[in-house]
């Protein structure tokens, strides 16, 4: 397939997972609204605690569809349907055997600790129950759903993932008009429709994928071969998941030794709105790692290598888009979402957001290893940097320092572990190290370029509506013109101007 036929397949399914995106987060902040007003504090706080102890069997769910993603779009590449139909079958059970392990241990140690850890109302520790044991069918529907679902992403579908995604939110919206109109326990009610709508989401990837890909038709396949190095895959990626779910949980228990809850809600604060930000990466992101796994398979380099360099430079550049009207418009944005700004939740913000930055640039080296297979000695040094967070932040808050220096501590380190990403997959795929760090230099000069022109530009102006729409305005135009004459190649740019002359024409 042609390079720009591929740019073109890229970009429409970004755009679809742009639309499903914004669909699913302005559909959440009303829900989320919407269920703590109808099910009252205690409820909700029971749902979501019981639902918790499930999820923390289900960590392994991302890894898995990441594996699936890559096994699937390799066999796609090579357009062998026999071998794609048997990986997907394998896939299927070893999914159901983890789903039955899952659910042993829900019933057994989940079960215990609800029931005897937990602190509920006695009163609703039998509504707990019923929802605990919903919330389980539940996470075996979904976790049932993702072999499927990455099948749709290995064939490119983005569309079909994207009007999924529409009838999800839609069903949220159902649920929550039903719970309007009940007199039942809303809790127990609650739990037993979002079940069903798992179910019904589950079973809709599965029809789509039936009714569009022969290979998606189930029958029972075990190689012990192939599970073993299916297994193993996703236990060396595993390894490099747990290290960043490590970090997280981590420094909030240091910020808790040594200050106080309310430090850990500034950093909670700051963290929801990095996730909102990496959407912008990810869901681009998502849209050019099936790419990456074809170009690897088939063996063209080259073409593997530009899409690296050229997927780090648009992944930076969306989420600076949002990262440098937010970092200036901090307070402001806080004060008029949270009303009462906890302390240390501006520079946390802040911080944060210049991390995911850098963090921004991870997808596009991460997928061309996971592409080859050939992660063990990737995955470890990853793991082993990141795992670095925790023993220098602590060393540094037992000599005094402020609560902030965690994040610092781990934009140094995100800074050294990009880098050496891309040093590894020199090993891996043979990629010029040199053009990635020249690029990834360059990406750094230009926002540091960048915000001391807006900081000059509106150092006088005070923190308004008006300042917040100017700003975001002026550093998009400022940013595309930066990346236009500096970051992108003389190619690129061409391919630019003739897309804008065909579109005027």
């Amino acid at each position: 397939m042609a390079i720009s036929e591929n740019n073109k397949r890229i970009a429409k399914n970004t755009l679809f997972l742009y639309v499903r995106m914004l669909l699913i987060m302005g559909v959440n902040l009303y829900t989320v609204r919407a269920v703590l007003n109808l099910l009252g504090v205690v409820d909700y706080g029971i749902y979501n605690v019981v639902g918790g102890v499930v999820t923390l069997f289900s960590f392994i769910s991302g890894t898995l569809t990441t594996s699936s993603q890559r096994y699937f779009s390799i066999e796609l590449a090579r357009e062998n349907i026999k071998a794609l139909q048997k990986i997907f079958c394998l896939n299927v059970t070893v999914f159901a055997i983890i789903i039955l392990g899952i659910i042993i241990l829900a019933e057994t140690v989940g079960l215990w600790f609800v029931n005897v850890q937990m602190t509920i109302p006695e009163n609703r520790l039998l509504a707990a129950n019923i929802v605990y044991q919903f919330s389980i069918l539940a996470f075996g529907f979904q976790m049932f759903s993702i072999p499927y679902n990455a099948l749709i992403v290995a064939h490119e579908k983005m569309g079909a993932f994207a009007y999924i995604g529409i009838i999800e939110v839609i069903l949220k919206l159902v649920v929550v008009f039903t719970l309007t109109i009940t007199g039942s326990d809303k809790l127990i009610l609650y739990g037993i429709l979002m079940s069903l709508m798992a179910l019904l989401i589950t079973n809709i990837y599965r029809v789509y994928c039936r009714t569009h890909f022969v290979e998606s038709k189930f029958f029972f396949y075990w190689n012990r071969t192939e599970a073993t190095e299916l297994m193993s895959f996703s236990g060396w990626h595993f390894l490099g998941t747990m290290a960043v779910v490590v970090r997280g949980q981590g420094i909030n228990l240091l910020i808790n030794l040594f200050f106080n809850p309310a430090i850990n809600a500034a950093r909670a604060i700051a963290f929801q709105i990095d996730a909102a930000v990496g959407q912008l990466s990810n869901n681009f992101f998502v849209a050019v790692k099936p790419q990456i796994y074809k170009y690897y398979s088939k063996g063209e380099l080259v073409e593997l290598h530009n899409l690296i360099l050229r997927s780090t430079i648009m992944c930076f550049f969306l989420v600076s888009l949002l990262v440098f009207p937010v970092i200036f418009n901090t307070s402001f944005i806080l004060h008029i979402w949270l009303k009462n700004v906890p302390d240390y939740c501006i520079i946390f913000t802040q911080l944060v957001l210049v991390n995911s930055l850098i963090d921004s640039t991870s997808g596009p080296t991460i997928a061309p290893a996971l592409a080859t297979g050939r992660i063990k000695k990737y995955e470890l040094i990853i793991a082993f940097l990141i795992g670095l967070n925790l023993p220098i932040s602590y060393l540094l808050l037992k000599f005094g320092e402020k609560p902030e220096i965690t994040v610092v501590v781990s934009i140094v380190l995100s800074v050294i572990t990009a880098l050496s990403r891309a040093f590894l997959l020199k090993n891996i795929i043979k990629m010029p190290v040199r053009n990635y760090f020249k690029l990834f230099t360059k990406l750094i000069l230009v926002s540091l370029i960048s915000f001391s022109i807006l900081q000059y530009v509106f150092i006088d102006m005070e923190d308004s509506w008006f300042k917040l729409i100017v700003m975001s305005f002026f550093s998009t135009l400022l940013l595309l013109l930066i990346y236009y004459f500096i970051i992108i190649d003389s190619i690129d740019r061409e391919r630019i101007i003739n897309f804008i002359k065909t579109k005027i024409n």
